[in-house]
């Protein structure tokens, strides 16, 4: 796939802790440039963001992040501030201590909420695979094809791995047909991008494809 097409698919994203307005104009700045399906940046910049960008790209933020473990009343209000803020697309963390306890009935009935808040709004569910074996990663493909979230997504970035493209697979398998898949962390080649797509992901979260974009002066 060209690059520019992959480029089409990506979720530009700055999560780092230190990152300035003048960090999140730039992602901005260069979303706009690539046509990236959106820009993923802390919720503390999405007002502004969605100020600067007026609707020349899809702003994205991050709800419960990285460690999932808020209340969900938290994730909750979090979300509503996130879309009366302007954004468009919200990516959830899940609580990975209620999928260790088996409690797939609070994750499907907390994903419900969040996506009560976001309405028409995008939601995607982070299910941090690395963390997780196997069959923890179907129990939560079918937690978040019953709560009718719109993508599950692999992973944080800020844990021990990021996406593989056994996790897109099994995903694909898993999921149901109204849910996409996004893989995130570690996508650092034009190569491996594609190869997700290929797979069948719909979005990628990286910084990276840019990054090689402006290397050959795209």
């Amino acid at each position: 796939m060209d690059i520019k097409e992959i480029l089409t698919h990506a979720d530009h994203t700055l999560l780092s802790q230190t990152a300035t307005w003048e960090d999140i104009k730039q992602i901005c700045d260069d979303g706009i440039k690539y046509h990236t399906a959106s820009v993923c940046i802390p919720p503390s910049f999405v007002k502004q963001a969605s100020e600067y960008a007026k609707g020349q790209v899809k702003i994205c933020t991050v709800i419960g992040f990285p460690n999932g473990y808020n209340t969900t009343k938290v994730k909750e209000f979090e979300a509503k501030d996130a879309v009366e803020n302007g954004a468009d697309e919200i990516d959830m963390v899940i609580n990975l201590g209620w999928v260790k306890e088996g409690r797939y009935d609070l994750i499907t009935e907390e994903i419900r909420t969040l996506k009560a808040v976001c309405k028409d709004k995008i939601l995607k569910v982070i299910i941090e695979t690395c963390l997780l074996t196997d069959d923890e990663k179907k129990e939560l493909c079918r937690c978040v094809t019953d709560a009718k979230a719109d993508y599950i997504k692999t992973s944080t970035g800020f844990s021990t791995a990021g996406a593989t493209f056994s996790d897109i697979k099994l995903f694909a398998e898993n999921i149901g047909p109204d849910v996409k898949m996004k893989a995130a962390g570690g996508i650092s080649s034009v190569e491996d991008a594609d190869e997700f797509l290929r797979l069948g992901a719909d979005r990628l979260g990286t910084s990276r494809i840019v990054k090689i974009a402006k290397a050959q002066g795209l």
